[in-house]
């Protein structure tokens, strides 16, 4: 009971932290190219993850040995490019508009697991994605006479976050979990060390600090995640990175000056409560299967 009540307080501190990282990186994205800002933020995310692994049982050569190479690399870009794609988001759209459409990535990666991991989605869930997709629709939809195409730039990150999230499911059949996550460090710090460069701008003082403080929120938040999970099933945590949502709204409003919409609202509702149900159901699917094996037996 302890541990599980230690592992909620680390998933409330890493999407505190992460929530603080997106108001910071709002921020530097305004006055500096993204590709930039995510470049310093990763070359401090690769560090930590080195430094982790020399900590493991084995070391850094053991962690490192991986059975999918391909896979990983292309986990690690995918995820890259999508942070470039949220800060641009944040810059562009606004903290509050960007979380409420990004909340909608667990929906889209059960949409997604049936042709590419060939799950089977049962009627519950089916209707749970219908659901979420209407509230996506909401989220979108045009205050004025035109639709803003700056949002798609949302979607588009979406999608590039569950194809990360599909590549490591696919990749978790065969490597550590340790494993994976020093190659999502070290393979973003490279591909982002390949582009960066040059978009190289000089920042003003003030602006160092707030880029020390993004990658220190980066190690701390990533570091709290992976105790979390460490203590918490995968649907006991999903729930609750649905916070960020609440914490992007009160730093956008609060000190970004951003505006609610009642249909963005109405529509970030709608998304949450679908992919809550859409998890909770996927861990249920999941344990009967498990379970299915060993009663077989008696």
């Amino acid at each position: 009971m302890k541990s599980k009540t230690q592992g909620y307080i680390f998933v409330l501190l890493a999407i505190t932290i992460f929530s603080l990282q997106d108001g910071i990186s709002k921020h530097l994205a305004s006055a500096y190219p993204p590709v930039f800002v995510t470049m310093i933020r990763y070359w401090a995310f690769a560090a930590f993850t080195v430094a982790l692994a020399c900590r493991m049982r084995g070391g850094l050569k053991q962690t490192a040995k991986t059975k999918r190479p391909l896979l990983q690399i292309i986990r690690g870009v995918l995820l890259a490019a999508q942070v470039v794609v949220v800060i641009n988001c944040f810059a562009l759209i606004g903290l509050a508009h960007s979380q409420a459409i990004f909340s909608a990535t667990p929906i889209l990666i059960a949409l997604l697991s049936m042709p590419i991991l060939g799950e089977r989605v049962g009627w519950r869930r089916w209707t749970a994605i219908a659901a979420g997709l209407v509230g996506v629709l909401l989220i979108l939809k045009p205050e004025g006479e035109f639709f803003d195409v700056k949002l798609l730039l949302a979607v588009f990150s979406c999608f590039l976050f569950a194809f990360y999230v599909i590549a490591t499911r696919l990749v978790s059949r065969d490597d550590s979990a340790m494993t994976s996550f020093f190659y999502t460090g070290v393979v973003g710090g490279v591909a982002m060390t390949l582009v960066g460069p040059f978009y190289w701008t000089w920042m003003s003082g003030w602006d160092w600090g707030w880029m020390a403080l993004v990658c220190m929120t980066s190690i701390s938040s990533h570091y709290f995640l992976i105790r979390a999970y460490d203590m918490l099933d995968a649907a006991a945590v999903q729930p609750l990175t649905y916070l960020q949502l609440v914490y992007a709204s009160i730093i956008g409003v609060a000190i970004y000056n951003e505006r609610l919409s009642l249909t963005m609202i109405v529509g970030s509702a709608i998304v949450v409560a679908a992919g809550i149900f859409t998890v909770w159901r996927e861990h249920v699917v999941a344990r009967r299967s498990r379970s299915r094996p060993a009663a077989s037996q008696f």
